[in-house]
């Protein structure tokens, strides 16, 4: 039996998942959890988002992660549940996902360069999921997160030369993953 559509996600999910929480929050609030919570629920729509092309089953998946992180979120923190940071992490999450988006291609129109550009979009997040952890950590907070070195070097506890390298050397092997055929 094949997987549901849905589940090919689960690495893309997961890396913008990891973008909005914090070191202070990571031993309260685990990402892989929010984003399998976020796959039940897609499984229990199964018949609603059957018909759902690439990019809307997306948008679908990253409003229900968004609801479910925002919902972990404010449980760690024991706060109230401010809808007004729901809103403020689901637009969080669209730029990063935006942010991972344009990592790839311009304005692609066609439904097969979207899908195209989908099926890219999870093989880069599977492939800056499989870098070491350092490398995967400083190409995120750089990258997706829009840190410049200095400041990705302050949140990993590095020098910003040790954080160059470990840039550079992710870099270098997300193009070795990303250009293998296999």
């Amino acid at each position: 039996m094949d997987a549901p559509a849905w589940e090919r996600y689960r690495g893309y999910l997961t890396l913008l998942a990891r973008r909005h929480v914090g070191p202070d929050l990571a031993a309260r609030c685990d990402p892989s959890g929010v984003v399998q919570q976020t796959l039940l629920e897609a499984h229990a729509a199964a018949g609603a988002l059957g018909g759902l092309d690439g990019g809307r089953l997306l948008a679908w998946l990253r409003t229900a992660l968004a609801r479910n992180l925002a919902d972990e979120l404010r449980k760690a923190r024991a706060e109230k549940r401010d809808v007004g940071r729901e809103r403020a992490l689901e637009a969080d999450l669209e730029r990063s996902a935006a942010r991972v988006e344009a990592w790839l291609a311009a304005e692609q129109s066609s439904p097969s360069l979207r899908a195209d550009r989908n099926e890219q979009l999870v093989r880069l997040a599977d492939a800056i999921a499989s870098l070491p952890e350092a490398q995967r950590a400083a190409v995120e907070l750089h990258y997706l997160g829009g840190k410049t070195v200095a400041e990705t070097a302050a949140a990993l506890g590095r020098t910003p030369a040790a954080t160059a390298g470990l840039i550079k050397r992710g870099l270098q092997r997300l193009r070795e993953v990303l250009h293998d055929p296999e």
